[in-house]
């Protein structure tokens, strides 16, 4: 096992990756900007060691992988987490990292590079026997080519970047004439987020639902899955409550996709956690989307309902160690659903609201609160809005959503504006409770004027 590991994140999923290395006896090395020195996060203070990369802007500080790479090593860690988002899905500094003899706590680069490019992503899928989203077979060289496949495919058609992620670089097109002004316009913004202008295209598909299987390989042949997550409460592509299992899912259908997709996480080597997205259209057809090589922001739902430790098992399998049990043992145990609890006011466009944080207490029977705050804690400007993760878990999803209005009916947060007033109104709503939600089923709800 690594005695030294170097945490090359911040916040929430810092202090979550710090929690499962000090289960396994390991010593940390926290990196931090010079903005989360000054605001004094608790999971800085139970680092054995603390580097600061530079100022707060993450481009001045997380992001500068030569040295973040070089702050590992002169700390003497022989492995380094890199969490999810900023580098944490970046194959050339996955490689970077092991060029210097720093074990990178997720997949292979390879694994990373062919999954990171959405076209050869695509294509593995579809080799490895996933059902994939009808689209382009290879990268558009033009408008008009793009034209021709969506008349092939049929309207209405994405347009998505190549290399993307979260959402950007993505265009909605009815018709051949907003396929041709979109093409640019999506290349302009891929080429700026992404630094690649790459494009191909995908049938949309109307009324779809988010589903997303988790794996855990063990880079020498041997996968599992762990069930899926429901995540088809996003606005603007951003998830914003996740849930385990699906509520459109049975038994059958899970034990027939999770097989599959373990199985091509086996057949590319697959190590540590990671996530394939697919979409469940209307007509009932799981259709492969992406893979996301990391682990996922709400990995804490499929903790509660296999009682597997995701975090540590990757971390595991890195060391050379086996996978922490067979696929025949995994067992899902009750329902449970995350709340993302943002520094935003969704009354004013989510407007983040960084800030100070003066009070902070929510907990109750069967919650579970993943966060890097407490009272009195600054929320910086420069990052990701995400104070905390609230998770319920239940004997059944009428549990789960019960201990988690209770939760909210006993929260004391003050300080800054967050979404946990509009999380009332979704766990209240009448089509969450029944399971009637898709992609879009939220935009519709801020549309028509729903207030927190």
């Amino acid at each position: 096992m690594f005695q030294r590991i170097f945490l090359a994140n911040r916040g929430e999923v810092a202090a979550r990756i710090l929690r499962a290395c000090r289960e396994l006896g390991a010593e940390v090395v926290a990196a931090a900007s010079t903005a989360d020195l000054e605001a004094g996060h608790p999971y800085l203070e139970e680092a054995d060691e603390v580097v600061c990369l530079g100022p707060g802007p993450a481009g001045e500080s997380y992001l500068k992988m030569e040295e973040v790479v070089q702050a590992a090593r002169q700390t003497g860690c022989s492995a380094l987490h890199p969490g999810w988002g900023f580098l944490a899905e970046n194959a050339v500094f996955a490689a970077l990292c092991e060029q210097h003899g720093i074990r990178f706590l997720g997949p292979r680069p390879g694994t990373m590079d062919l999954m990171g490019r959405k076209v050869r992503a695509r294509r593995a899928a579809r080799e490895a026997g996933l059902p994939v989203v009808p689209g382009s077979p290879g990268l558009l060289q033009s408008a008009e080519e793009a034209v021709a496949c969506a008349r092939e495919t049929g309207f209405p058609v994405a347009l998505k970047a190549d290399a993307g992620g979260g959402g950007r670089g993505i265009r909605r097109c009815e018709d051949e004439e907003e396929v041709r002004r979109a093409f640019q316009e999506a290349a302009r913004e891929a080429e700026a987020a992404f630094g690649d202008p790459a494009l191909y295209l995908e049938k949309y598909l109307e009324g779809g639902r988010h589903i997303e299987f988790q794996v855990l390989g063990d880079g020498r042949g041997r996968a599992l899955h762990l069930g899926e997550r429901e995540c088809s409460v996003q606005r603007r592509h951003q998830k914003l409550l996740e849930e385990a299992p699906s509520p459109a899912l049975d038994a059958t259908a899970r034990e027939h996709y999770g097989a599959l997709c373990a199985r091509a996480a086996a057949s590319w080597g697959y190590r540590g956690a990671g996530t394939m997205e697919f979409l469940l259209s209307p007509e009932g057809e799981l259709l492969f989307l992406e893979m996301n090589t990391r682990l996922q922001v709400e990995h804490p739902v499929t903790e509660a309902v296999t009682g597997i430790d995701l975090a540590r098992a990757m971390i595991e399998v890195a060391a050379g160690r086996e996978l922490p049990c067979r696929q025949e043992e995994v067992c899902f145990s009750g329902h449970a659903i995350e709340l993302r609890v943002n520094a935003e006011d969704p009354d004013d466009g989510f407007r983040p609201a960084p800030g100070t944080l003066t009070r902070f207490r929510i907990g109750g029977e069967g919650i579970r609160v993943d966060t890097h705050l407490k009272e009195g804690g600054r929320i910086p400007p420069w990052y990701d809005s995400l104070i905390a993760k609230v998770i319920g878990h239940g004997r059944d999803r009428a549990e789960a959503i019960a201990r988690l209005l209770r939760a909210l009916d006993t929260a004391e947060v003050e300080g800054v504006p967050t979404t946990l007033p509009l999380h009332r109104r979704l766990l209240e709503h009448e089509d969450f409770r029944a399971g009637r939600v898709d992609t879009l089923w939220l935009e519709g709800l801020l549309a028509e004027g729903i207030r927190s």
